[in-house]
């Protein structure tokens, strides 16, 4: 249950206690200009993205890991289905795809570092329902 939760908060952007804040500012991860503007804290849970000065430099490695994974499909391709492709035509349509996929390994490292600190909890994601319940 834990993968799926991360799931969720990675690929819809989606703060990792409450599934229910967006992470980052700008919906497009292709928008270039503003692929590193984060919210501070969930507009739902008030949780607090960066826990301290230069955080997100864990999420690098994470990138190095969803990197060498894409490094690694793509190499089974080319034992598999590739084999006539020429190695120089190979390696540009590889690099091709690793720029064409950098803005989206660059949101994912981060949205999963967020998700090794902090856990999914259904507590936080009905808090504003009760609040405007008692209210």
């Amino acid at each position: 249950m834990r993968i799926i939760n991360i799931l969720i908060s990675t690929l819809f952007n989606r703060c990792p206690r409450c599934h229910q804040g967006k992470v980052f500012k700008e919906a497009n991860p292709y928008m270039l200009s503003k692929m590193f503007h984060l919210h501070e804290t969930c507009s739902h849970c008030s949780l607090k993205y960066q826990k301290e000065p230069s955080f997100f430099y864990g999420a690098m490695y994470v990138s190095y890991a969803l990197t060498s994974g894409w490094f690694i499909v793509w190499y089974l391709l080319y034992l598999t289905l590739l084999k006539n492709m020429e190695t120089l035509t190979f390696a540009l349509t590889m690099a091709a795809s690793l720029i064409v996929l950098s803005p989206l390994t660059l949101r994912w490292s981060r949205l999963i570092w967020l998700n090794f600190f902090y856990k999914y909890s259904k507590d936080y994601s009905t808090l504003n329902q009760t609040n405007t319940t008692k209210q």
